[in-house]
């Protein structure tokens, strides 16, 4: 077992983490007709506005409460009940999802009792879904945002009875912040080559998956709708993605009575097996001929691969259900993880394949990869990998200096299969050229003399 540590340095230097608000502003973002608002000043929101700009290349429907110092002392309420009736007007969404900044969360605005006024001044947004999500960026991070507005996106929508019929071919997706649309992509395909019908909640697949829409909208593009999400709760089964989905799948469960099962990673052999015999209980139908194929893929790649990965010291740098799902994928694979940094707490921080994981920033990474053969973690450790002079594997968000970010895929026996075959190809990219003097040593002994080939052996009968 791992021991986790925090980093005790006065300040962050080069950070790795990213803030609460801009992780729940991605998970609403997964829900169609939404707007995300961020109640702060309009720098909060121009920063995450930007970040999500460089790493998905679209469009990225992100407003603001404009919160200034006046504002700030006497109370966020004119700004948010402003901030509503102008997004209702110019973007008519069906779900505004606000999560509160640092700056309003250490005033302590009141925004659930401002909500409850809104809607008794304007009852014209009776139908409009508000959703609130406390998100202050000086403590937590990025999944933690995520996680918690799946949770409340729930407790908004979910009715709280437990259904009298389920459909039995329903099962609910929660989809962790570690997953990529392409991700999202690749397990609705595996889902339904079952017969089952998964809703995901948030669905980034379907919002920031680069499609070109037929129309222009200010809100999100696609995603689970408002109703779908309340017809969660007649599912007959829930799949939850990460532990950062534990509390949601949990919520889930408490207010409608919806099993669920928890995979922790979907990245590497015997978790994917645990998931397609899940889905075959689930579905009663025997595991499709096309994914018993991709899993002899995926041996064949192990197999090929392991040559490469064997040995191999490796530095990750993510959030914790990504440094987990990769982290032991590699041990795995046979190589050691040398250095682990990390952004929060979690409990499968414990159980990571190293001596010491580390609550810090990307200065800790760079500091303990000296020697390494890879580093894992977003753009902002290309400076790093330069420094070190050690290959940089970009996973994580953001992802600027690459296109497709979004369709990167790790999960399932391809993406796997795949991820095999992009790392390994890094590392033989490392093994210098042979020259014509390497050769030559190579050919000859010590004193000088030449080494035996093959033709110097006489052909015998294998038999």
């Amino acid at each position: 077992m791992a021991r986790v540590t925090v980093s005790k340095k006065a300040c962050t230097v080069n950070p790795l983490k990213m803030s609460q608000p801009i992780g729940g502003a991605l998970a609403f973002m997964g829900v169609s007709g939404c707007m995300p608002v961020l109640h702060g000043s309009q720098g909060c929101t121009s920063f995450g506005l930007v970040l999500f700009v460089r790493h998905f290349k679209e469009a990225i429907p992100l407003q603001t409460t404009a919160m200034n110092e006046v504002a700030t002392i006497l109370g966020g309420l004119e700004n948010i009940e402003q901030a509503i009736l102008n997004i209702v007007k110019r973007a008519r969404p069906s779900v505004i999802g606000i999560c509160s900044t640092g700056v309003t969360e250490t005033k302590g605005d009141d925004v659930d009792g401002y909500l409850q006024l809104v809607r008794r001044r304007h009852p014209e947004l009776d139908d409009l879904g508000i959703v609130y999500v406390s998100t202050p960026d000086f403590k937590d991070a990025f999944q933690d945002g995520f996680g918690k507005t799946v949770t409340r996106l729930i407790q908004s929508f979910v009715p709280g009875s437990v259904a009298s019929r389920r459909a039995p071919q329903k099962i609910n997706i929660l989809a962790g912040c570690h997953l990529t649309p392409g991700d999202i992509d690749e397990l609705r395909d595996i889902i339904e080559s079952f017969g089952l019908e998964p809703t995901f909640l948030p669905d980034l697949s379907g919002s920031l998956d680069g499609h070109i829409p037929e129309d222009f909208t200010p809100t999100t593009l696609g995603g689970v709708t408002k109703e779908e999400i309340a017809a969660m709760g007649g599912a007959a089964f829930t799949i939850a993605i990460g532990e950062q989905m534990r509390a949601a799948a949990t919520e889930l469960e408490r207010r409608a009575g919806v099993p669920f099962e928890l995979f922790e990673r979907l990245t590497g052999l015997a978790p994917n097996d645990e998931f397609v015999a899940l889905l075959s209980r689930l579905s009663g139908r025997p595991v499709p001929a096309k994914y018993r194929r991709q899993r002899g893929q995926l041996v064949d790649a192990m197999l090929d691969g392991h040559f490469h990965f064997g040995g191999k010291r490796i530095a990750i740098g993510a959030e914790p259900d990504l440094l987990f799902s990769i982290s032991q994928w590699l041990t795995e694979m046979g190589a050691e993880i040398v250095t682990a940094v990390t952004t929060t707490q979690s409990p499968l921080l414990e159980k990571i394949m190293t001596e010491e994981v580390l609550i810090g920033d990307l200065e800790d990474l760079e500091a303990r990869a000296t020697g390494c053969d890879l580093l894992i973690t977003h753009s902002h450790g290309r400076q790093a990998s330069e420094r070190l002079q050690i290959p940089l594997y970009r996973m994580g968000l953001p992802m600027f200096d690459r296109i497709g970010a979004a369709h990167d895929l790790s999960v399932g026996y391809r993406g796997t299969r795949d991820l095999i075959f992009r790392m390994g190809n890094m590392f033989i990219d490392r093994i210098p050229e042979p020259t014509p003097e390497t050769w030559r040593s190579a050919d000859a002994g010590q004193d000088g003399t030449a080494l035996a080939t093959a033709t110097d052996t006489p052909l015998t009968n294998a038999h």
